[in-house]
């Protein structure tokens, strides 16, 4: 390949424009496959030892492709523009060695500062989150604050049983119970 040294002069030549024009490499690249349904999966490597695959990833099937920190512009590609994330190896069709290469060659550009870190830009609400508003004093303070020793809420305060119910467990558990319990809330 004679874009070996410099793999990004690749991407500004008439050749590349002639073969991909301005979309992405990987734009309109269908991997065969049996059956109706596609692989839920990447295929690990294009380029076994012994039998190639016959229908390379988009990486694999160009030679002059080289996946290198300072080829910027192919790396721009695989970077979704909204969110600055990888594509899936699924959406782009590349095989797994690929996007492993790829993903280094990402950080590292990234590490370099020859790729941005994407980072979307969120505008300052315009509303008041501070505690300074009217309804802040409306809120009355909880029970147990007033009054040390009393219940958050009323139904969680000791309130008396019917004396009927009350009989009528005495006289269910008469044989179990060996003192005379009182009425009143335990302290």
């Amino acid at each position: 390949s004679p874009y070996l040294e410099r793999p990004w002069e690749y991407l500004e030549s008439e050749e590349y424009r002639a073969a991909y024009g301005d979309s992405p490499v990987w734009h309109g690249y269908r991997r065969r496959h049996k059956g109706s349904v596609p692989p839920q999966r990447a295929r690990k490597a294009c380029l076994r030892p012994g039998s190639p695959v016959g229908n390379p990833c988009p990486l694999c099937r160009d030679r002059n492709l080289l996946v290198h920190f300072r080829n910027v512009k192919l790396l721009d590609q695989f970077i979704c523009p909204h969110s600055g994330v990888i594509f899936d190896p699924i959406h782009t069709g590349i095989c797994m060695k690929q996007h492993r290469r790829l993903t280094q060659a990402i950080e590292q550009a990234r590490d370099h500062g020859l790729l941005w870190l994407h980072v979307p830009f969120v505008p300052v609400p315009e509303e008041d989150f501070s505690n300074q508003h009217a309804a802040v004093g409306k809120t009355p303070p909880a029970p147990a604050l007033r009054e040390p020793g009393r219940a958050w809420y009323p139904w969680y305060e000791w309130q008396q049983p019917p004396a009927d119910r009350v009989a009528r467990m005495r006289r269910l558990y008469r044989e179990f119970l060996t003192e005379n319990y009182p009425d009143t809330p335990p302290s």
